[in-house]
């Protein structure tokens, strides 16, 4: 139930004794309306989940949190809830929303590959490490927890953790582009573009790749001198002038200095 519903109620159930003293008519007619204001909310139906799923982070946001509230015990809707949040740069939410599933629902893998998620992408990976090996040893045939947990090894650097994991998320799903692509941006925030991009070039050839992974080779292909090919790939895939943003930060940067701000680009991708 939402506050202004709950403060409704509550006026409802105050003023209804005195109601009694009208006549006898109006008393029985305000008894329904204030049952009814007094009614429990009940959860969405799948109808209306289905078109909440189409919707924008921040209505999703909203809808999932209600819904998460009415039943806390729903393994899906504070799972949604944080994946909106997260959606919206809302990270440090996202990963609170994630953290209280977990406190009702200990079990939920989903709501693990969340909370490791929020605290990756708000720059503070060690509070999600914890929650992404216990999802990994929820489901070792995850590939989803082991991509994760070697990108947050990566980030609290735990370099050669972060290797194995990726081997074994890889060895999971072969080639899969997600991945890659954190195995490529771990590089060139060593300074590796070299070494970045053939694992984006063997993401980007992926049928499910993504716009970010080829938007990331073209950031590796500019990063090692190969404008040309860069310049190409983001003509296509971007409006003019997202275009020419994004290669003036390109010709902006060079070598190392230019590795250092990789992750500018939102290039550390959850699994």
């Amino acid at each position: 139930m939402s506050r202004t519903t709950a403060r409704i109620a509550t006026i409802a159930l105050i003023a209804a004794p005195l109601l009694v003293l009208g006549p006898p008519a109006l008393a029985q007619q305000a008894a329904p309306q204030t049952a009814a204001a007094a009614a429990p909310p009940v959860p969405a139906n799948a109808e209306t989940r289905a078109a909440y799923d189409r919707a924008d982070p921040l209505s999703r946001s909203v809808f999932w949190t209600e819904q998460a509230e009415i039943n806390p015990m729903d393994p899906i809707a504070g799972v949604k809830a944080a994946q909106a949040m997260r959606e919206l740069g809302r990270y440090v939410e996202a990963a609170e929303m994630a953290e209280r599933i977990l406190l009702v629902q200990p079990d939920n893998v989903e709501a693990m590959l969340e909370v490791g998620r929020g605290h990756i992408a708000r720059g503070h990976a060690f509070y999600g490490v914890s929650a992404l090996e216990r999802a990994r040893d929820a489901r070792p045939d995850d590939w989803r927890a082991w991509s994760l947990l070697g990108t947050a090894y990566e980030q609290v650097r735990r370099a050669q953790d972060a290797q194995t994991a990726w081997a074994r998320a890889l060895h999971l799903s072969p080639d899969n582009p997600d991945v890659l692509t954190n195995m490529a941006i771990s590089a060139m925030t060593r300074g590796d573009t070299a070494g970045a991009e053939p694992l984006l070039r063997r993401a980007a050839a992926q049928p499910g790749a993504s716009l970010k992974v080829r938007l990331n080779l073209a950031m590796a292909l500019g990063l090692n001198g190969k404008m040309g090919e860069a310049e190409a790939m983001m003509r296509r895939d971007l409006p003019p002038d997202a275009a020419d943003r994004n290669l003036a930060w390109l010709r902006a940067r060079t070598g190392s200095a230019a590795a250092d701000q990789a992750r500018t680009w939102g290039s550390l991708q959850g699994g």
